[in-house]
């Protein structure tokens, strides 16, 4: 509920405060008196877009505050918190514009944008007039209303639940799909390159160990070749044969001379015995180490075979030698998903298919809770124009199949035809002036039905209705208004009489100075001013009369 309005130097606006109550506040006074500059100024605090030229003139700067009561659960909560502001049981909205238009909001002290302060107004005050484009004229919004009518939230929330499995499930399938299409187009590479790989099967680490022992091998062919030439130095042709040679001359020198020598050759041909064994020792171990290095002569060639095969492989893929294993499993990982796709496939379209038909169940379960509810929207509704000289006006709320989606099955636009056998159309295209006032007010009588906390502003709505009509008006408002806070603009008798609160706005000339000013009305001051809007300037004693009788009826 709107608690309080304060304006400070807004247009022709010095100082106004502005205490709203529960019930039918009414707000009345001359053409011109600046009726509209409040809520041009409620407005203003609220976000909306309105005029440019907001700043009294003279002022340095203007201002307007607004003060809401918010009752626990109220949604304006939501959209507080999500801003990171604590909800209160108290909202407290103030905006400031300099002359230059430079614009700072606040709400419970914490600067915020006018986004934040649009959203919030959703939740806080609807402005209904002949001109509202914001709610029931605009027919992106006839559905929602219709829901809230049907009081079919938990239904819509379980189709739009329904919804997001679906939107789900077709994400998966159409993912599903383009990555099939994805490895199809590489169907041919995939078998070749994992045929490769299954049948090189290189193992992580191998290449390192390949690396080693080639080089091992390498080093070997030339061990091999010093160790020929050694066995070539100790061979027949080599040391052997010259030992062999000395030994033999010395044996020869050693029996000729014996006499001579006595003995001394003994020790050198020992010595040369023994070199002898120990040559061929030498020459055995040799032998043995010369068997080990020509355990397989054809290794080296397989080792290098396979080093090369691996290295190879990684430079035809863009990966390190090691990444092969990996890159096999990932080539056979593709491949298998492609070999299992069909299965895949039938499962992903069935469980596509399974979402839809649920949604779809569900859809057709909320279009008929719609149905229904639509006929009974279009009963109250005639129930509620007959009172306002409408009986032979025809509201018909269609609904109509639509796209499937998060919101169900159905479009929903309320026509009318003002005539029986005119054709209908949409409420702005038909009506009138005065006709669309009192569709508007008649429906939303209707839509509000067993709600409350809503502060509801109705500019003018019964302009071009008199007598009667008015009177109907002004009932239904008052009736909106013992659930709700409604503030009417009006200059309709009929209508200021029925309400619980009366203001006046007057156009006041102070110090050379045009500033438009409100009143609130004590009993007698009501009556005057009901009577005023009667008989015109002139308050004659009847007119006088005529407001007691409006007032107490």
């Amino acid at each position: 509920m709107l608690r309080s309005l304060t304006i400070r130097d807004m247009l022709l606006i010095d100082r106004l405060e502005l205490d709203l109550r529960p019930g039918l506040n009414v707000l009345t006074g001359e053409t011109g008196a600046g009726k509209s500059i409040l809520l041009d100024c409620l407005g203003f605090v609220l976000g909306w877009r309105g005029r440019a030229d907001l700043v009294r003139q003279g002022a340095d700067l203007g201002e307007v505050i607004a003060e809401f009561d918010l009752p626990a659960g109220h949604g304006a909560e939501a959209v507080l918190r999500e801003a990171g502001i604590e909800a209160e049981d108290t909202l407290i909205l103030r905006r400031t514009v300099t002359p230059e238009g430079r614009r700072q909001a606040w709400a419970n002290d914490r600067r915020v944008g006018a986004e934040l302060l649009r959203n919030l107004s959703e939740h806080l005050v609807e402005l209904h007039g002949q001109h509202d484009d914001r709610g029931l004229l605009d027919p992106k919004g006839h559905r929602a209303l219709l829901d809230d009518f049907a009081g079919s939230a938990p239904l819509l929330a379980e189709v739009r639940s329904a919804f997001s499995a679906l939107s789900r499930a077709r994400r998966d399938r159409e993912t599903a799909e383009n990555h099939l299409q994805q490895l199809k187009a590489e169907e041919d590479f995939l078998r070749h390159a994992v045929g490769e790989l299954d049948k090189l099967a290189p193992e992580p680490g191998e290449d390192a160990v390949l690396d080693v022992r080639r080089r091992a091998l390498q080093q070997a062919e030339k061990v091999r070749e010093d160790m020929a030439r050694a066995v070539q130095a100790l061979s027949p042709q080599g040391a052997e044969g010259v030992l062999r040679d000395a030994q033999r001359w010395l044996e020869g020198a050693a029996e000729r001379g014996a006499a001579v020598f006595e003995g001394r050759l003994d020790a050198p041909l020992a010595a040369l015995t023994r070199a002898m064994a120990e040559l061929s020792e030498a020459q055995a171990g040799i032998d043995h180490a010369l068997d080990v290095l020509d355990a397989d002569p054809s290794e080296l060639e397989r080792v290098e075979e396979r080093l090369f095969a691996i290295r190879a492989m990684a430079r035809k893929h863009s990966v390190t030698p090691d990444d092969l294993g990996l890159l096999a499993q990932d080539l056979r990982r593709r491949l298998d998903a492609l070999d299992g796709a069909d299965r895949d496939m039938a499962a992903l379209e069935k469980a596509e298919s399974t979402a839809r038909a649920a949604h779809l169940s569900l859809c057709a379960k909320l279009t008929a809770l719609r149905t229904e509810a639509a006929a009974r929207l279009d009963q109250a509704m005639a129930a509620e124009l007959a009172p306002l000289k409408m009986e032979r006006a025809v509201f018909r709320t269609e609904v109509r199949p639509d796209t499937p989606g998060q919101e169900g099955a159905d479009a929903v636009a309320f026509t009318v035809a003002t005539n029986p056998g005119a054709p209908s159309g949409p409420l702005n295209r038909i009506a009138s002036g005065g006709e669309l006032s009192r569709f508007l007010l008649a429906l939303k009588v209707c839509l509000t039905e067993g709600t409350s906390g809503l502060t509801m502003i109705f500019d003018e709505i019964d302009r071009g209705v008199g007598g009667a009509t008015a009177d109907a008006v002004g009932r239904r408002l008052r009736r909106l208004a013992e659930e709700a806070q409604v503030l009417v603009v009006t200059h309709s008798p009929q209508v200021a009489a029925l309400g619980a609160h009366h203001w006046r706005v007057e156009k006041r000339v102070i110090d050379e100075k045009t500033l438009s000013t409100i009143t609130g009305l004590d009993a007698a001051e009501r009556v005057d001013e009901v009577a005023r809007m009667i008989s015109g300037d002139q308050i004659t004693d009847a007119a006088r009369e005529a407001a007691r009788a409006l007032i107490e009826a």
